[in-house]
């Protein structure tokens, strides 16, 4: 009588910040490898406890423990942002931990510091083990082919722009002025989402500055600006939307201000979420209009937390179902013949499922993921610039914008102009 065979076992954790969707690659992963015979085993926290070498913390995962899960927000596995390969020894632990698992393949679901981790992890088994990278991240910053968004964020955005539309009634019926700071460290693409389906008249995002000459009182100026334009059309209202991404590039002088207490994460970056960037700003600007012997009413608030685990919106579900089973189908080498070595991020190009090599995604002076940033050169931003009320040249050439401007900032045109030309040039 022949001897049952062991089944392969994938593993599946997830890395970063939490992003609609994560459920559904997890549900979608599992049901496509239970059917091709495989054993799942889902990890907990990222890449935490492999890192030190242990491999206690998992869970064997069912067809019944994924199937309400996969529409739902959060991540039943839960995620951390450990990050391994700071430390080789770390790196060592975590090859060392998955062999313990008898893990055959691994599927990571993350960003760009979780794909640098995987394609880490896949460069050090040296083909023992099969990497999948499935990139996850409400920034929208993975560099995917055809300009593809990553899986969260078309959730993240609407979420994000329903809140806006909320706030843009408030400030209407309250006459006053929100000042918000949305995530997205080294892009806007989140940011400019929400600013244009919640109809938002200003939004800065870090693609705007091509040099270094970025402060804290020129983001104001910009502000202002949108706030004194507004009162020229007779709109004494308004939410100013900043990408978080701005604030990193003003980090040095926002760590000397004694509200800010600088800490960095595990990959480095400054925890810009714990950075009270809109408080700064409001500060700034109300002190501002108090020597001017104007009264503003502003509102700082920061949107991001909220986002993370909404439970996604039906785009994302098939997304992700593609996504989550076209990662084990590229494992397990079915569909192409090249496919099964091992060591990419999985794609959707019109809708076909395409894995890129992890070298394929690397810069190569940093060795790290590149970063897909806003073209603001397109027809897109050029769109969602036209729809905003700021400070733009042709105003600062009209007489009769000039003097409304001037007005409603209290200044002489001559004041204005010398004030507020710099803010053109962004």
């Amino acid at each position: 009588m022949a001897k049952p065979t062991k089944k392969k076992r994938l593993g599946i954790l997830v890395g970063g910040g939490p992003a609609p969707g994560i459920n559904g690659v997890i549900g979608a992963a599992t049901i496509e490898a239970l059917n091709r015979g495989l054993e799942v085993v889902g990890i907990l926290d990222g890449f935490k406890w492999l890192a030190r070498g242990d491999a206690r913390h998992m869970r064997t995962l069912s067809m019944d423990d994924v199937e309400k899960e996969r529409f739902r927000g959060g991540a039943m596995l839960r995620t951390s942002r450990e990050n391994p390969t700071k430390d080789p020894q770390k790196m060592a632990n975590v090859v060392k931990a998955l062999k313990k698992l008898n893990i055959s393949y691994l599927i990571t679901i993350g960003g760009d510091d979780t794909a640098f981790s995987a394609s880490t992890t896949s460069r050090h088994a040296k083909g023992a083990i099969k990497v999948a990278h499935v990139p996850k991240t409400i920034d929208n910053d993975l560099p995917l082919p055809q300009n593809a968004p990553t899986f969260g964020y078309n959730t993240a955005r609407d979420v994000g722009g329903r809140l806006i539309r909320g706030l843009m009634e408030d400030a209407w019926t309250t006459q006053r002025w929100y000042l918000v700071v949305a995530m997205g460290r080294s892009a806007g693409h989140l940011a400019l989402g929400m600013g244009i389906s919640g109809g938002a008249p200003l939004t800065v995002i870090p693609e705007e500055f091509t040099d270094s000459d970025v402060s804290v009182g020129l983001l104001c100026d910009i502000i202002e600006g949108s706030i004194f334009k507004s009162m020229a059309i007779g709109r004494d209202y308004g939410v100013a939307i900043l990408a978080e991404g701005v604030g990193e590039l003003v980090a040095d002088e926002l760590a000397s201000n004694p509200l800010v207490v600088v800490e960095k994460d595990e990959h480095g970056h400054l925890r810009l979420a714990e950075v009270p960037f809109g408080l700064i700003l409001k500060r700034e600007l109300q002190g501002r209009a108090k020597e001017r012997g104007q009264k503003i009413t502003i509102v700082d608030t920061t949107i991001g937390y909220e986002l993370r685990c909404a439970d996604p919106i039906p785009f994302d579900v098939e997304y992700v179902q593609q996504l989550g089973s076209g990662a084990v189908r590229y494992l397990l080498g079915i569909g192409e013949k090249s496919w099964g070595r091992g060591g990419a991020l999985i794609s959707v190009q019109e809708g076909e499922l395409v894995p890129i090599p992890f070298t394929d995604i690397l810069d190569p002076k940093t060795g790290k993921t590149t970063v897909r940033r806003v073209n603001i050169n397109s027809d897109q931003y050029r769109l969602a610039r036209s729809y905003m009320i700021r400070v733009e040249e042709e105003d600062l050439k009209s007489t009769g914008k000039v003097k409304a401007l001037a007005s409603a900032a209290g200044l002489t045109r001559a004041e204005f102009k010398k004030r507020y030309a710099k803010v053109v040039q962004v």
